[in-house]
């Protein structure tokens, strides 16, 4: 009996011992599962703050994605408004080009009216020292000796300027110019003929012309052959009237060593 409990005691004092040990063993793994929550309570505050710090880059993202776009909205803008000032750029260029070139062609136009101008002036001043001889009479033909051929078509009329003079006595009319310039008031009678060969398309006209103004046609058109035509007609001029023929534009006349086209005047008396 003695022993049985001798026994039970050394077997209460193990079961204490081990009781012991797993209480032990209990408090560690509170101690340690209280360390882990604490862990796991720290990393999910840093995860929510990871995750309101992602949705705040997410947002800045998506606002700088929606300025990036913007940005690139008006940057095409304004690439096309370049496109369209380099377009208007280039025609006012084409413009100014063109108006430069007009410029040109009218300051050439300019100095040869000028020069004409001049020609004519210093031709009056010499007629006007020569009128008190009141002979006047002049006849040209259109091609110079040794020349001949087609004048015109041209895309603008022009001043026909006889060269071959047969007489030219007062020295009325300027064989430079082809005008003639009245040096006395009084009454002249013109006569002119034209010739051309035969072209269905291009006719044969011209005007005889007083001070800028038309007065008298010949004009003649067929599609083969020789054509030829003629006008004559008496002014009353004053001193310093011009008169000269003029062939009209997208027309032509012809003339050879055997002066086809020619033109006189002379005066029939003063008055």
């Amino acid at each position: 009996m003695s022993t049985m409990m001798a026994e039970q005691r050394v077997e209460l004092r193990h079961t204490k011992t081990e009781l012991g040990a797993m209480e032990a063993r209990l408090r560690d793994s509170e101690s340690r599962l209280t360390d882990s929550e604490s862990r796991l309570t720290d990393s999910e505050s840093h995860l929510a703050a990871s995750e309101r710090q992602l949705t705040d880059s997410e947002s800045r993202l998506t606002d700088s994605e929606s300025r990036l776009t913007d940005s690139e909205s008006r940057l095409a803008a304004n690439e096309r408004q370049l496109t369209d000032s380099e377009s208007r750029l280039t025609a006012s260029e084409s413009q100014v080009e063109e108006l430069s070139k007009m410029n040109e062609a009218q300051a050439v136009k300019l100095n040869s009216m000028e020069t004409r101008s001049n020609i004519t002036e210093s031709h009056v001043e010499v007629l006007k020292r020569n009128s008190q001889d009141r002979k006047v009479a002049f006849s040209a033909s259109l091609a110079a000796p040794g020349q001949g051929g087609n004048t015109g078509p041209f895309n603008t009329g022009i001043t026909l300027v006889y060269r071959h003079i047969y007489s030219n006595i007062g020295n009325a009319y300027n064989p430079t110019t082809g005008i003639f310039t009245a040096p006395v008031r009084g009454l002249y009678l013109f006569r002119f003929y034209i010739y051309g060969g035969g072209d269905s398309s291009v006719p044969t006209t011209t005007f005889l012309q007083k001070n800028g103004h038309q007065i008298a046609t010949a004009h003649a058109h067929q599609s083969s052959g020789g054509i030829n035509s003629s006008n004559g007609v008496s002014l009353l001029l004053e001193v310093g009237d011009v008169v000269y023929m003029y062939l009209w534009a997208g027309r032509k006349i012809y003339d050879s060593e055997y002066h086809h086209s020619t033109f006189s005047g002379h005066l029939l008396f003063t008055m």
